[in-house]
């Protein structure tokens, strides 16, 4: 698992960020140079994205192996405890981790996610991560990158090409494709209404054990994170302080000035 690392080395201070589902570790690169100068500040690939390996087989793309993954990192990294940011995918990595007894979770940033995700949003996002879409152009490639992710809400040209470059990479043949093992789309296909209803309770029972202050983040037009959710999380569990983020969907990218500052002043206050 390949990781981007900020900051002093010997910092106790330990802040972990970590992606969503199709995104990489460069997702945090304006919020880590913004934490860098307090924090140690590590950005992991999470396996099969980006720089990291594929895992060796597709059923292993799964919360509880990215959890044991990241316990693995911590120890590699020397971190007792941490700070947490999680986007989408990576809320739920820290949502499980911070749920633990004796977790090293002191504080948790939950970007766009919560323990009921939304079947829309889920066969949305299933409509295309599995695609082995291949591109003539970085042109090309960061159109379709641009329209598959139009809910993160408005960014300068600037950023949708960073956005877009994070994720595109070249292939054997010179065509450009998406930076990440397509066998992630598997447990997408596998989803069934009863499987989504189990593992919502889990995440429930998870998030109800959070004893540390949490902040939850959401776009306000989200379908992944409803608002009655988002509600919920703030009267149970570690009751999350909510901000949202208007003319935003599903999910912030944290490369807005007021997106920084939210998780800059939770972080550090």
């Amino acid at each position: 698992m390949a990781y981007k690392e900020w900051g002093d080395p010997h910092n106790r201070r330990v802040l972990v960020c970590v992606h969503g589902l199709t995104r990489v570790s460069d997702d945090f690169d304006r919020l880590a140079a913004e934490l860098a100068p307090v924090y140690r500040v590590i950005c992991p690939d999470v396996a099969g994205r980006g720089r990291s390996d594929p895992l060796p087989a597709p059923q292993h793309y799964q919360v509880p192996q990215y959890v044991s993954d990241m316990v693995t990192l911590l120890a590699r990294a020397d971190a007792d405890t941490v700070h947490w940011v999680g986007t989408s995918m990576g809320g739920l990595i820290g949502m499980a981790l911070a749920s633990l007894p004796d977790t090293p979770v002191g504080r948790l940033v939950l970007n766009d996610v919560g323990p009921a995700i939304s079947m829309q949003s889920l066969e949305r996002i299933g409509s295309y991560v599995g695609q082995d879409l291949r591109f003539d152009s970085f042109e090309d490639g960061a159109r379709h990158i641009r329209e598959i992710s139009a809910p993160f809400g408005p960014h300068s040209e600037q950023q949708w090409r960073k956005l877009a470059a994070d994720v595109l990479r070249r292939d054997g043949q010179g065509k450009w494709m998406k930076h990440y093992d397509l066998r992630i789309a598997g447990a997408f296909r596998a989803l069934t209404p009863e499987t989504v209803r189990q593992a919502e309770e889990a995440s429930w029972r998870a998030y109800d054990a959070i004893a540390c202050p949490t902040l939850l983040l959401r776009g306000a037009e989200s379908d992944l994170l409803l608002p009655q959710t988002a509600q919920a999380m703030t009267q149970r569990g570690p009751r999350a302080r909510l901000v949202e983020f208007p003319g935003v969907g599903h999910a912030p990218t944290l490369l807005q000035d007021d997106q920084v500052a939210a998780v800059r002043e939770f972080l550090l206050e």
